[in-house]
């Protein structure tokens, strides 16, 4: 055994649900919760074995085993080796290295550690809870209504889902674009959030996009403004009106539709709801996420960022964050508001995340369909 690897320590963690999604989001919790009971975080994470009696239900080739694995890691894998065993269930051995002191910087007047807890909104939550719960009513919601899966480009990320309300010959379209820092997260763990958005009479599309750090954020820029253009040149054929293009995005799904707005091949938007974005990447730029998706680049940071590009001067503009929100992410919608001349944030009841239910009803609702409908 090498020097390297007698510092490395094991975190065990089992789970005997029968259901594999569900056995690999209790397994892989409680990883993180060990982590976290070490000091780490899932960058300290250097190897996994996955040991199952069912080692095919559980291959990162499966799209529903990956997304599971963003839920609780997001884009941070060590490599993972996958193997059979007897006993029944699931067991995982992460191997992970010690904590390492921080620097003493200050970022925007945060420590480093102080900085890290401001920009993770996931502990504001039961992060395993919400993503089975946004899983269940999103494909609750998903079979209820009948939305359409199409492909707005050839990579297997590049479709959406689309809502068509009932009984609309040409409907304005509201779309939205999921958040998860960029590494996670899916359409259809949102799709219950249409809901009030259809009975108002507006075709609702939530399009995917790569995640990365697989694929880089330039990437997922380009992603968001291609599903607009479909939407836009394809909007006869589907019904809709593309005079009456909206657009929102919560999160990094918030930044997407910042950058869409600004980008010089994207089709006429006539508003836009950014929820709890990331505007400002700099700050971000100093943590292990930001080193992830290569944003310790500077000059990248800032060229990604919404804050440093000029207002869209054609898109009415509206902005909300939660009322339980960090400083950090409030000050975020402050500051491009403000930069963009547009009305202070809207604060809304919840967190990062609950503040989504506003969506299907109370103040967030009505602050969309007056942005959408320009009153």
């Amino acid at each position: 055994m090498s020097a390297s690897e007698t510092e490395l320590h094991e975190i065990v963690a089992h789970s005997a649900e029968p259901d594999p999604i569900e056995a690999l989001r209790d397994a892989l919790s409680d990883i993180l919760a060990g982590l976290v009971a070490a000091g780490c975080g899932p960058h300290h994470l250097r190897e996994m074995v996955w040991e199952s009696d069912r080692p095919e239900a559980f291959h990162l080739s499966r799209p529903a085993i990956e997304l599971v694995w963003r839920e609780v890691f997001a884009g941070f894998r060590p490599p993972i080796r996958l193997q059979p065993r007897g006993e029944a269930g699931l067991t995982i051995r992460a191997r992970h290295a010690d904590a390492q002191p921080l620097p003493d910087t200050l970022v925007d007047g945060y420590t480093l550690r102080e900085l890290g807890r401001q920009y993770s909104p996931r502990l504001q939550a039961d992060m395993k809870a919400l993503f089975r719960q946004w899983s269940r009513d999103g494909e609750a919601f998903r079979a209820r209504h009948g939305g359409f899966d199409l492909a707005y480009g050839p990579s297997r990320f590049e479709t959406l889902d689309l809502y068509r309300p009932a009984g609309a010959k040409r409907a304005p379209i509201f779309v939205f674009i999921h958040g998860g820092y960029w590494q996670a997260s899916d359409k259809a763990q949102h799709a219950q959030f249409a809901h009030s958005l259809l009975d108002a009479g507006y075709a609702v599309a939530m399009p995917n996009y790569g995640l990365a750090p697989d694929t880089p954020l330039e990437a997922s820029i380009a992603q968001s403004v291609a599903a607009l253009n479909f939407l836009a040149r394809e909007a006869d054929a589907l019904g809709l009106d593309a005079t009456r293009l909206h657009v929102s995005g919560h999160s990094a799904g918030g930044h997407l539709a910042a950058m869409a707005l600004c980008a010089q091949d994207a089709p006429p938007i006539a508003s836009a709801l950014l929820l709890s974005g990331l505007y400002d990447l700099r700050p971000v730029s100093h943590l292990p996420l930001g080193r992830l998706l290569g944003l310790d680049d500077a000059a990248r940071a800032t060229r990604l960022s919404p804050i440093v590009q000029p207002r869209p001067q054609s898109t009415r503009i509206a902005f909300a964050v939660g009322e339980g929100e960090s400083d950090a992410f409030k000050a975020q919608s402050a500051a491009l508001a403000a930069t963009w001349q547009a009305p202070a944030p809207l604060i809304c009841p919840g967190h990062h995340f609950s503040l989504l239910e506003g969506l299907n009803g109370g103040p967030l609702l009505d602050l969309a369909l007056r942005t959408a409908e320009g009153r």
